[in-house]
């Protein structure tokens, strides 16, 4: 038979208990339970030198209510935390069309700063020649999620898939266009590109979409001038520095390193609030997370972790410096210039998201942009509500 010493349990584990209250989420009521512990309910019992408690039903009454108290507090602060799933999927292929540009910089920065593997995630990063290559891959099953373009949502919904944005990862397209200054010297509107070479990163790119709009809304027709794939590194500089092409339709740090060789002169520049006001009348999302709705809908704690990454990444952004940054990344993103990597990124760190949520009108200025030059998607009915998915970023950010 157990006695009533062998039963009453001892100060030392009344107290490891509301230690371990405190430790899971300092909980006030564990700190009620711990100054209790040297209360007068744990009276040393008569002639028992090691300081043995006593069985009172006071005694009995406040283990249950520690224990009581600990479960509560569990529920609300950790309990998600500490019984979150596991991921359905761990090892992922994630598509970007030109990763050292700065419309990607979020995903260098969480690849960097090790975002993906704290929640658990082998990420691999497959870069492609620009964002319609990336997305190619994502259809053909070669990737399970891209970083891209968000037009790409609505321009995929026009062709009967299922493709949604998870995060925002950039507010303004922080594209410019620039042209050659011999060039630009008889130009009046986008509408006299008419014949000129343009490069793109990629046709059937965000940056192709950007300028395609430019020469629409000015009266022209897109189809009268050239797109040609430069790449997004040091290919796209030699090409317009060999006179490979009319003008560029791209990102920094391109954009500034060819501004600081001079011999150009911009016609659009997305990098501000108040360039992509001038441009698009209002705010127009850029790059985001995106992955098809099959792969939500059947791995909702791995979507839910790789957003957690990215959300992290924008927080450190909005934070850093410049020369952080230039320090966070590859070298070779720098082109050869480290200050000229910096100045890129000063000129562009307007543009990334504070929030990672696309704002409603975002998203009608990408549906009305697209519809300006895409005759596939102005006939076709878009429900702008299934493009974006906020449900894992608000999570992400106890909303």
């Amino acid at each position: 038979m157990v006695n009533a010493e062998q039963r009453a349990p001892s100060r030392e584990k009344m107290e490891r208990l509301a230690c371990l209250l405190l430790v899971i989420r300092h909980s006030a009521f564990a700190q009620i339970a711990l100054t209790r512990a040297g209360s007068p309910y744990f009276l040393p019992r008569k002639g028992n030198s090691r300081g043995a408690t006593s069985v009172t039903s006071a005694h009995s009454t406040f283990l249950r209510k520690a224990l009581l108290i600990g479960a509560l507090a569990l529920v609300p602060f950790g309990a998600g935390r500490l019984a979150a799933a596991p991921p359905e999927k761990t090892q992922l292929q994630l598509g970007v069309g030109g990763k050292q540009l700065l419309y990607y910089l979020p995903l260098t920065i969480a690849e960097q700063l090790g975002y993906f593997k704290d929640e658990g995630l082998d990420v691999t990063i497959n870069d492609f020649g620009g964002g319609a290559k990336s997305l190619q891959a994502l259809v053909g099953g070669s990737v399970d999620a891209v970083t891209g373009a968000y037009e790409h949502t609505i321009d995929m919904q026009s062709k009967g898939q299922d493709v949604r944005a998870l995060v925002e990862l950039g507010r303004f397209p922080a594209i410019v266009v620039l042209v050659k200054a011999d060039k630009a010297a008889g130009m009046k509107t986008p509408a006299d590109m008419k014949g000129f070479k343009i490069g793109v990163t990629a046709p059937g790119s965000s940056t192709q979409f950007f300028v395609s709009y430019l020469i629409a809304k000015a009266g022209g027709k897109p189809a009268d001038a050239s797109f040609i794939g430069v790449g997004t590194g040091p290919t796209a500089v030699a090409a317009m520095q060999k006179g490979e092409i009319d003008a560029i339709s791209h990102l920094d740090p391109v954009i500034s390193k060819l501004q600081g060789d001079g011999g150009v002169t911009v016609l659009a520049d997305s990098r501000t609030e108040k360039g992509t006001t001038q441009i698009f009348g209002g705010p127009l999302p850029a790059a985001v997370l995106y992955t098809r709705k099959s792969f939500i809908d059947a791995n909702p704690e791995t979507t839910q972790r790789l957003v957690n990454a990215f959300v992290k990444a924008l927080d450190w952004l909005a934070k850093a410096s410049p020369e952080d940054i230039a320090k966070t990344v590859p070298e070779a993103y720098w082109l050869g210039d480290k200050d000229l990597y910096a100045r890129a990124v000063r000129a562009s760190l307007e543009a990334y998201s504070r929030t990672g949520i696309i704002p409603p009108a975002g998203m009608e200025t990408s549906l009305g942009m697209l519809k300006e030059f895409n005759p596939e998607i102005a006939g076709a009915t878009i429900d702008l509500s299934k493009t974006f998915d906020d449900r894992f970023v608000r999570k992400a950010r106890g909303k």
